[in-house]
């Protein structure tokens, strides 16, 4: 393994440990990794704001992927803005209230939306999406581009949301299981492989100088897109099939070791 030239991770069960902590090690690898010109790239289905906090003193420096690939910053510098038509809102919306115990948030670019009054669904999903705003009906158009719909059950979205929603492929929409409890539908397309492809084409970086690493679903375009795919310990089976290597738990902080070893520091 060598000439890497960009790392990508995802954050939830990948990057971040169950307390949604960055290891303490980072800011260490970080330096080495801009030392030697690599690009570190944090991929994630958050919204932007969910993603950035955790890399302020560095943001100039690295690229993001957000809403599952819907939304790239390189350098502080939008790169790439999706939106989903209101008319699938509407549709989508509705069938998600039809779903017993399920709650959406419409994830846009100045904000989150949601409409549940749910108060233990909403400190848990505002982890997630830090600006964020209550509405009256999911339905009634925003000021703001939607980037996804981002549906959660407490019971996991597996087996209680995905096959009520899976129809919405056939509207040329993307949905994808992003975790064990979340959803999403986007645009036809939009996904973190796809993201990750434009910052390739854009710095002249192919896929074999490139490092991957993560946990669910929604990570496996985003490993097909690099020769160094690694599924964590904690991963979904497909994943770890879809993954060229496997490495450490994330709670074990398996990506922070996986890049030292590489970086021999």
């Amino acid at each position: 393994m060598r000439d890497i030239k960009l790392i990508v991770t995802d954050m939830d069960g990948t990057f971040l440990n169950s307390h949604y902590e960055v290891s303490p090690d980072f800011s260490a690898v970080f330096k080495e990794l801009k030392k030697r010109n690599i690009l570190f790239v944090p991929a994630s289905g958050r919204q932007m704001p969910g993603i950035t906090q955790y890399f302020e003193d560095i943001k100039n420096d690295i690229g993001f992927i957000a809403e599952n690939g819907g939304y790239v910053i390189y350098k502080n510098k939008e790169l790439f803005a999706d939106k989903l038509e209101h008319a699938f809102i509407v549709d989508i919306t509705a069938a998600i209230r039809e779903i017993p115990g399920a709650r959406a948030v419409l994830s846009a670019k100045k904000k989150a939306y949601y409409e549940s009054d749910d108060q233990q669904f909403v400190e848990y999903f505002t982890k997630y999406y830090t600006e964020n705003q209550k509405v009256n009906d999911l339905g009634e158009e925003v000021d703001d581009d939607v980037f996804k719909i981002a549906v959660y059950h407490p019971e996991g979205s597996e087996k209680n949301l995905y096959p009520f929603l899976k129809k919405f492929r056939e509207n040329n929409l993307e949905v994808v299981v992003s975790g064990k409890y979340w959803l999403d539908i986007m645009n036809k397309d939009i996904n973190k492989g796809n993201a990750l492809q434009k910052l390739q084409n854009l710095l002249n970086i192919s896929p074999s100088q490139t490092m991957s690493f993560g946990d669910y679903m929604n990570d496996i375009t985003m490993l097909e897109r690099s020769k160094y795919s690694y599924a964590m310990e904690n991963a979904h089976p497909s994943v770890k099939i879809a993954a060229s290597f496997s490495t450490l738990s994330n709670d074990d902080f398996g990506v922070l070791k996986t890049i030292s070893e590489y970086l021999s520091i």
